[in-house]
Formats: structure tokens, sequence, C-alpha cells
């Protein structure tokens, strides 16, 4: 067994910032996705997948076990962080399974719409959508933020799922799932996540409303909320330096989580034998917050 306090790095970290959307190889300590611990069983052999964020965080930690786990899969991520795409793409490849990259901006309902077809076209189908990547920038106040700086966190974590729920839906056959990464910002907003908190508490909401209007077309519809996980979307404008520094420290563990540690839950919300699982909100949060 393990000790969870001790298994990864706690605060202090250093300072480190990064112009947004930040790459996981350049942050201190790297994260882990499960690239070295990760180990398959072969429960989503033949599956084919869509992971929008699927360079870092969650995103690339699911990508790395739906391929282990016997899945091809398609990766979508902004281009600016092709360097860590890159990375992903060689993991699922060294599986044997098929590795799609597509990069776009989420922003674009054109896009989306278009994802979702390239995704369908080189996987030949689809039965897995994880909807992750998400768009998150601390602001003291809800006057330091921008008309456009609101729009783009609405358009990345609540346009775009609609986008490409929509286009998937004609794909998906009964037996497939959609699962969304929504937070624990979503019931505990903290008082500089404004934006971002709504699109959480919306997340967990369409779970929710999704699960009962699918559940008669055998689609099943989870959701996935984290606490503080240590991922780019920190170190890219998510946190202040001075809370980065400090960051999961507050949680009951006394560190933040790790990508890798929400592998097997991304796994087994899209496995066979979870059949009767839908509407669930599935948390890792580090037994949340100690005042």
């Amino acid at each position: 067994m393990t000790d969870p306090t001790t298994k990864y790095p706690k605060p202090p970290f250093a300072k480190q910032s990064q112009p947004w959307p930040g790459l996981a190889r350049k942050m201190n300590p790297r994260p882990d996705h499960g690239e070295k611990s990760y180990k398959g069983s072969g429960r989503l052999i033949g599956r084919k997948a869509l992971i929008t964020g699927g360079d870092s965080g969650m995103g690339r930690a699911a990508a790395i076990a739906y391929a282990r786990e016997g899945a091809d899969v398609a990766i979508n991520y902004h281009p600016d962080e092709e360097p860590d795409a890159r990375e992903v793409i060689e993991l699922i490849k060294a599986e044997g399974r098929m590795a799609i990259a597509l990069p776009g901006d989420l922003r674009s309902a054109e896009f989306c719409a278009k994802l979702v077809g390239d995704a369908v076209a080189a996987l030949g189908g689809l039965d897995i959508v994880v909807s992750n990547a998400a768009r998150q920038q601390t602001r003291a106040s809800v006057l330091d933020i921008s008309n456009d700086d609101f729009d783009a966190t609405m358009k990345t974590n609540i346009y775009a799922p609609f986008w490409i729920i929509k286009a998937a839906l004609p794909h998906l056959k009964p037996g497939s799932c959609i699962i969304g990464t929504t937070s624990e910002q979503a019931t505990n907003p903290s008082a500089d996540l404004y934006d971002y908190a709504q699109t959480k508490a919306a997340t967990t909401s369409y779970v929710m409303s999704l699960a009962k209007q699918l559940g008669p077309k055998g689609i099943r519809v989870n959701g996935v909320a984290p606490g503080p996980i240590w991922t780019p979307l920190q170190v890219s404008g998510g946190a202040t330096e001075e809370k980065l520094q400090k960051f999961g420290g507050m949680s009951a563990l006394g560190r933040p989580g790790q990508p890798a540690e929400l592998a097997s839950i991304y796994v087994q919300l899209a496995a066979n034998d979870a059949s009767f699982t839908t509407g669930g909100i599935y948390g890792a949060n580090g037994g949340g917050t100690v005042a």
C-alpha cells in the first residue's frame, strides 16, 4: 500500500507561470499522467474515443489509460499545445492503438462539428466522448473580467461540449458513453473563479439532464469532478502565483492531486461493466478543503 499523503509532491511549489494555454512539460514538478504507472487490463478493447484537452491534465491521463485498455483514441488540443500532444500521440501508438491528433480551437461551432466528423472518419466510428477541455483564468473581481474573457470561458467550457455532443449523437450507438469534466467549483466556488465556476455548475447540470434524455437510447452520461489537480490550467493563469505556491495544501491530504490519480475513474465510466452508471458525478478532491 501507498500513503496517499506522501505519494506525490506537496507544497510549497516553486514560483512559475506560463502564457495560456500552458505546457505540462514546462511545469515544476512535471505532472504525472500515468505515463509509467498505468497498467491496462483490456477493459476497452475495440472502443473508439474522442477526448478534448487530450494533451495534458485529466484528458492526457484518460487518453493514455484508454489506449492501454485497448481503445483507439483521437485527441483534440489547442495548436499551441502541440509539443505536449505529440508525446501523447506517441504513447498511444506505443500501445499499438490508433492515435489521431486533431488540433483546433473549440470556441468555433464549425470546428467542433468538423472535429467530430474527422474523429469518426479516422477512427471508423465513435462510442466514447470525453468533453474535458476547459479555460480557467483567475480574476480577483468580476470587474476585472472583460466581455471577451467571459465569452472565451463560456465558449470553451459550455458551448463546445454542446456543439460536440450534438455532432456526436448521430454516431453513438447503444452502449456508448459521454463523460464531462466538471469540478468541485460547481458546488464550492472560489471567489476569484466567478466565470469558470459557473461553467462547472452548468457541466454538472448537463450531465444529469443528458443522462435522463439519453438513457432510453442506451447512451450513458457521467461526470468527473476533480478538486485541486496539478495541470497547466493552474500555471497559465488559472491561479495566482501566490496561490500556486500553496496549491492543494488545504486539501485533507495536504497536496494537489495528479492527473494519473483520476485515470481509472474515466476508464470505469467508459467500461461496459459500468452499464448501470449514468447521471453520476464522481469526485476526486483529496478529501475536500480543511480550514
